[in-house]
């Protein structure tokens, strides 16, 4: 099967693909009724959380919740970052790469043994 270390980044980037879609896949609809939208993201957002909570659970096992949250947060940037490219249509200016890069130095030392 997936080694226990790789399941939650794996549970994380699927959940973090369904919640991308469900916060902003309705950019592309802005002709829909908000409230249609609303219902749609929260019957996206039951498959999310579907795959978030294991990913949580099983990687208790082997992360800490800061370095669990921490790797979350890297993964939802990088599903955006693909997602607002292939999907929206927008563009990554120098300003994204940088603030990104700040964050994954970030996270670095989420990881990192202590100083």
């Amino acid at each position: 099967m997936i080694p226990q270390s790789i399941l939650p980044i794996v549970l994380l980037t699927l959940s973090n693909v369904f919640m991308t879609f469900a916060w902003y896949g309705h950019l592309k609809f802005t002709n829909k009724p908000l409230w249609l939208v609303i219902i749609v993201s929260w019957g996206i957002a039951f498959f999310e959380y579907c795959l978030a909570v294991p990913a949580n659970r099983y990687g208790s096992a082997v992360y800490s919740p800061a370095e669990l949250k921490t790797m979350q947060e890297v993964i939802t940037l990088t599903v955006f970052a693909i997602f607002s490219v292939a999907y929206l249509g927008e563009t990554l200016t120098i300003n994204h790469a940088v603030g990104f890069a700040l964050i994954a130095f970030g996270a670095f030392f989420v990881f990192k043994a202590p100083l």
